[in-house]
């Protein structure tokens, strides 16, 4: 079937808003990074053991929240629940300050609950709640185009925020970062608002209605969508690597590093090389394999790069490397691949296959799988390395456990990109002339 080329207003009118969105994210992951640090210093700071306490508090809330969001959904239009989403976390943002500021006497365990909590929250409400925006005013051959640039714009948002959190945190502090988080979370917020209102093409939307439906109308679709089934096992595999070397990292914190500036200062270095990794990727490959491919491989890939190493891992075990001069766990290392794939690979290809679903579907279904789903694998899995580290079991047993979950997660996202539910599309016409790529 032959590729359709858009006219050249579409064209135009496609590149702007997708400008527009990528410098939307750029601010949202901005916020979101400088905040994220400051959580994980404390994780840091009480070390692995407390991880179990932290994820299962944050499974009961979103267990609770996922209604509401699904009520907020299929009530209010897009552009007042934006609004209002993140207007909440701003004020939010300016109401911890001074709990940080008193950290020492409130305890790293005490707040981290809370802020490793909220912060979950903020994920449901803010990051996931962005990409059911963007699937709603892009359609998927346009999100096969765009995702990846929107994303590479959130990647330079996740690099960026990191810098400002280790250039500000020994001259200002940890507590003042959050102010700075607000700031960057009111500038997406301008931008989305002027975006709610146009699609793609440049003409006033149809969807700005309510969905409505039911509050629990993800929980009912994830029972009857394969779709939507192979993405929340997928969320469980893939997340359960990065959840081991998070883990593992935390325990060396606790180990190696006395104050929470130092942590704070790991933790930031950790994300920088992440997304900038997840950079390279969206310039060099993503926008390429979604384009030419489709988007189905883009979820395939990161799971065959896990195998790999989780197999170097078993092998190696956690020895230290040096690299540019200085010491690196191994595990620190997997950390920053992982996850680099994640963003850089795996998140832009989910997105774009959401296109392909019902607006109830990409909002309510598909944060479903990006919240409670996954907050679910991080209990299971934290309480399962407690388990195994209290009969003896090292990195390498876990790494091989977690080859194991790699090779299941690329047999599961190929059976995802070509699930039976998911609406049929044109193909989309690549950098350089039109072709006609594979189905994802």
């Amino acid at each position: 079937m032959p590729s359709v080329s858009p006219s050249p207003q579409a064209a135009s009118s496609e590149r702007s808003t997708a400008l527009l969105s990528a410098l939307a994210f750029f601010f949202v992951l901005t916020s979101y990074y400088i905040i994220r640090p400051v959580r994980d210093q404390l994780s840091g700071a009480v070390g692995s053991s407390q991880l179990p306490l932290f994820y299962t508090a944050t499974f009961v809330a979103m267990l609770a929240l996922t209604p509401v969001f699904g009520a907020m959904v299929a009530r209010f239009p897009r552009r007042r629940l934006l609004g209002w989403s993140y207007c909440f976390f701003i004020a939010c943002l300016v109401a911890f300050v001074p709990a940080f500021m008193a950290q020492s006497r409130i305890g790293a365990r005490t707040l981290g609950v809370v802020f490793f909590v909220w912060v979950s929250v903020f994920n449901l409400f803010v990051v996931s709640l962005f990409w059911s925006f963007m699937a709603d005013i892009f359609d998927s051959v346009q999100a096969r185009r765009t995702f990846p640039l929107i994303a590479l714009g959130g990647m330079a948002g996740a690099v960026f925020g990191p810098m400002v959190t280790s250039l500000l945190v020994t001259v200002l502090g940890v507590a003042p970062l959050l102010l700075v988080s607000a700031l960057m979370l009111g500038a997406a917020l301008l931008l989305l608002l002027r975006l709610s209102v146009r699609d793609a093409q440049g003409k006033a939307t149809a969807v700005e209605a309510a969905i409505g439906g039911s509050l629990w109308a993800g929980v009912r679709e994830l029972g009857s969508r394969p779709f939507l089934r192979y993405m929340a096992i997928l969320m469980l595999l893939g997340d359960g690597i990065g959840t081991l070397a998070y883990a593992l990292v935390a325990n060396y914190a606790k180990v190696h590093l006395a104050t929470r500036v130092e942590r704070t200062a790991l933790y930031a270095h950790i994300d920088w090389a992440t997304n900038t990794l997840g950079i390279v990727l969206q310039l060099g490959v993503s926008r390429w394999l979604l384009v030419r491919h489709g988007a189905g491989w883009g979820l395939v890939w990161p799971a065959l790069v896990n195998i790999v190493l989780m197999a170097v891992v078993v092998v190696s075990g956690d020895v230290t490397l040096m690299l540019f001069g200085a010491a690196v766990p191994m595990l620190a290392v997997t950390m920053v691949v992982t996850r680099g794939f994640a963003y850089g690979m795996t998140k832009p290809a989910a997105d774009a296959l959401y296109t392909r679903v019902p607006r109830e579907t990409r909002y309510k279904g598909k944060n479903l799988v990006e919240t409670l789903i996954w907050r679910f694998g991080d209990v299971v899995m934290t309480s399962g390395i407690s388990a195994f580290a209290a009969v003896g079991v090292g990195a390498s047993g876990l790494a091989l456990a977690g080859a194991g979950m790699s090779a299941a997660a690329a047999w599961v996202a190929r059976q995802a990109g070509h699930a039976p539910d998911l609406l049929p599309e044109a193909p989309a016409e690549p950098p350089g002339g039109p072709a006609a790529p594979r189905a994802a």
